[in-house]
This record gives C-alpha cells, sequence and structure tokens, in this order.
C-alpha cells in the first residue's frame, strides 16, 4: 500500500488538474505531478517545488513508477475513455485507491462494467466521476432520496450562468459524440438510451435569484450512470441552461479566464435536485462558483475520507454509494453552499 499523505495526479497541469494539486497542497497532501507531457510536467515542478513523474497510458511502466509509493491517484487526464482503464489498472496493480473527475458518460460506465468484480474481490476503492457533473448531483440526489429505499424518477438541473469550455471538455465531448456516432443519450426504465430526435426545450423552476429559466431536457451528463449505480431510480434526467447550452456547442466560446488570484473564473453555477416517489417530492440545492475549480475541493474531500477509512463500501463506486452523503455536502462549505428545498 502507499504511504502518507502523499497522492499522484495524472493530468496535474490541465486546468482542473492545476485545481486539484493546489487543493492538495493547501489540505497537507504531497502532490506528485504526472501525465503524458515532460515539458509541461517539469515547467509546474519547477513553478511549485512537487515531484513530477512523467507517464504515458501506452506505457504500463511509466504508469507502476508515477504510483510508487504513493497513497492514492487521481486522474484528471481525458479523453477519460482512453486514461481511465489503464491508470485504474496501474492503481488495482499498486494497491492504492483511484479516483477521477470524468464527466464522460461511457468511459465512466465502462469504469464500473469492467472493473466492479476486480475491485470488489481486491477490496479497492475506484471512484469515478468525483467531480462537478456525476458527483455533486449524485450526492445531492442521495441526500434528497433521506430514508427513500427508491424513488420513481430524479431530476438533476443544472443553471449554469455561462459554460466557457477547457481544452479537455472539448475533447471530452468529441470522443463521446464519436463514440455514439452523434446520437443523444438519456437514461429511462433502468437503462441508457441513444437518441436521434432533438432534446426537449423546457422550462424550469429554479430557486432565486434564477427563477424561471429555459433549459435543454435531456442535456445528460455523468449523473444517469452514477445515480442509478447504487439508487433504485429507473428515470434520471438532466437538464442544462439554455445559455449554458449554446455556450459549450459554439466552436468560438473562449477557454475559462481566471477573475482572482485562484484562478477561478465568474461563472456561478445553482445545481436544483428533484426526487419523486408516487405524490412525494424531495428536493436539494446547490450553490457555488466555476464548475471546473469546484471540483479539486470534492475529488480531494473524498480523497481525504477514503484515505481515513470513512467509507460505506468497497468496488467501483459512486460518491453517493460510498460516503454519508449530508456530511460530505456539510464539508464542502464554504465551496458550495447546499440546502433542501422546500
Amino acid at each position: 500500500m502507499g504511504a502518507g499523505r502523499t497522492a499522484t495526479v495524472f493530468g496535474a497541469y490541465g486546468h482542473t488538474g492545476r485545481f486539484v494539486v493546489a487543493e492538495l497542497a493547501r489540505r497537507g497532501f504531497v502532490p506528485v505531478l504526472s501525465g503524458r507531457d515532460a515539458d509541461r510536467l517539469a515547467a509546474m515542478a519547477r513553478e511549485t517545488g512537487w515531484e513530477a513523474r512523467p507517464a504515458s497510458v501506452a506505457d504500463r511502466a511509466s504508469l507502476d513508477r508515477a504510483l510508487a509509493g504513493t497513497a492514492a491517484v487521481i486522474n484528471c487526464a481525458g479523453p477519460f475513455a482512453a486514461t481511465a482503464g489503464p491508470v485504474v489498472e496501474a492503481a488495482l496493480h499498486a494497491g492504492i485507491p483511484y479516483l477521477d473527475v470524468a464527466a464522460e458518460i461511457e468511459a465512466n460506465a465502462d469504469t464500473f462494467t469492467r472493473f466492479a468484480g476486480r475491485a470488489r474481490q481486491a477490496g479497492a476503492v475506484v471512484v469515478p466521476a468525483m467531480a462537478f457533473f456525476g458527483g455533486l448531483g449524485d450526492l445531492l440526489a442521495t441526500a434528497a432520496m433521506g430514508d427513500w429505499a427508491a424513488a420513481d424518477e430524479a431530476h438533476i438541473a443544472y443553471g449554469l450562468s455561462s459554460w466557457h469550455p477547457t481544452a479537455g471538455t472539448r475533447t471530452s465531448g468529441a470522443v463521446s459524440r464519436e463514440r455514439r456516432d452523434g446520437r443523444r443519450i438519456r437514461f429511462a426504465r433502468g437503462r441508457l438510451e441513444y437518441r436521434e430526435d432533438t432534446p426537449p426545450t423546457l422550462e424550469w423552476d429554479f430557486p432565486a435569484p434564477l427563477g424561471r429559466r429555459a433549459v435543454i431536457g435531456e442535456f445528460t451528463m455523468a449523473d444517469v450512470v452514477t445515480i442509478p449505480s447504487h439508487l433504485a431510480v429507473p428515470d434520471v434526467c438532466t437538464y442544462m441552461t439554455v445559455e449554458a447550452a449554446r455556450d459549450i456547442a459554439a466552436p468560438d466560446t473562449p477557454a475559462p479566464a481566471a477573475v482572482d488570484e485562484s484562478g477561478r473564473s465568474g461563472q456561478t453555477f445553482l445545481v436544483d435536485v428533484v426526487v419523486r416517489s408516487g405524490g412525494a417530492e424531495r428536493r436539494a440545492v446547490a450553490r457555488g462558483r466555476d464548475i471546473y475549480a469546484v471540483t479539486a475541493p470534492l475529488v480531494v474531500e473524498a480523497l481525504e475520507r477514503v484515505l481515513t477509512g470513512r467509507t460505506r463500501a468497497v468496488g467501483v463506486v459512486s460518491a453517493g454509494r460510498v460516503f454519508d452523503a449530508p456530511d460530505f455536502l456539510r464539508a464542502l462549505s464554504p465551496h458550495v453552499t447546499v440546502a433542501p428545498r422546500p
């Protein structure tokens, strides 16, 4: 097993990876910088003082060296369709936990399908999608469910003020579209469905200050993998504000721009979650800033809990399955403000 509080960050020099490295350091971890670009790693090592270990998913020995002697690995390198499998394999070989920040639906589904049995038999913890998309929605839905053993449906509405995508987001999106042959995806009747029709435009009543907004319905995100992986909910639907959907679709939308010394952008978000069972309804809402930056406290809080044994399961597990969801959400303050919604 890896020792102490040293964690390898694969893809450390990427936009999200840099936030994760900074958050690890802030919380007393020792980051090990890794990724395939040796020059960028060397520059980041000079900048931060942390050790750099170049590695490639095409070179298993290099991954083994990158993980050697560390307590865990956080994979921040997309497209995760290419990186998740090799890095999970290396983590299992090293006997250390694996976490990633993948938003790719197919890559997350692949991780559950491919590694569930092996990780469970090894007593290993593998947490995919421990990020804004996939992780936060799952925690909110799990907390909203409370003592319900099952629900008829779950709805996660994303009220983003804008969405300036990183280069990694664009690359991952292109890989997902190619895997789907240009089709869109939704989760209904307990399974993923691939469709060629246009998703609906609807209206969603967000809490103040957003209020009633136009959203793209069935704008499907990683929550359709994480939530059904452990909650008995046959229909899971996600929504995105029209403005943010237009941003991510436009090829000329610029990358995020920092507006403060931490590197965060001015983007704000509101996540409104509704679960329904029969005629009853429960809701939870989260507010914060910068979907990329907030991924860092999400995944580092998860790492802290895994390494200190505050987990509820082993194997390939989503955030809501492996952690105490209400307690985890409380720990995210001041990064995210979470409250039940009447």
